[in-house]
């Protein structure tokens, strides 16, 4: 870089500097850190398999994908794709009301299961859920879920602007 060159950048920097507010200046600029707020649903399972299953930073929700599980881990209504979908809608219900959220406020769904054509065939109990509009996603059929048993998993992310 040659000089004229550093003289026009430092002349820029200096009118930046001058700009600015200084520790004499009424004007306080306030830069909030926005920490992390985990939140567990069933914490001896969660613990066990080493995940959170949501985590908010600010307005933003990220919540692990929801199966059909009891409190001990274990798959239920094995078999039956819809009733497996409605639980794990219920538990993403008690996550988003955790945080003072509704299904409203979600702006991606990404569905994974292991019988696409059955999940094509009761997803309109979504029209249940969402009842505004749709969020963004993915639907995707799976090899297999983390556990024999489990036919469906759902993940969500949600915003609210403050």
């Amino acid at each position: 870089m040659n000089k004229k060159s550093l003289l026009v950048l430092a002349t820029l920097f200096l009118a930046f500097l001058s700009g600015c507010p200084g520790p004499e200046s009424d004007e306080t600029i306030v830069l909030a850190k926005e920490m992390p707020e985990y939140f567990l649903l069933r914490p001896e399972v969660e613990k066990a398999y080493g995940y959170t299953h949501a985590v908010k930073i600010g307005d933003d929700i990220k919540i692990s994908g929801a199966v059909s599980m009891d409190d001990e881990g274990n798959p239920t209504a094995v078999g039956d794709l819809e009733q497996q979908m409605k639980n794990a809608y219920s538990d993403l219900d008690k996550i988003l009301k955790h945080y003072g959220y509704t299904f409203d406020d979600v702006i991606v769904e990404n569905v994974y299961t292991t019988n696409m054509a059955k999940f094509l065939e009761v997803a309109s109990y979504r029209n249940s859920i969402y009842t505004k509009q749709f969020p963004t996603g993915i639907w995707l059929e799976v090899k297999g879920l983390a556990l024999p048993g489990f036919m469906i998993e759902i993940e969500l992310e949600a915003h609210r602007s403050r």
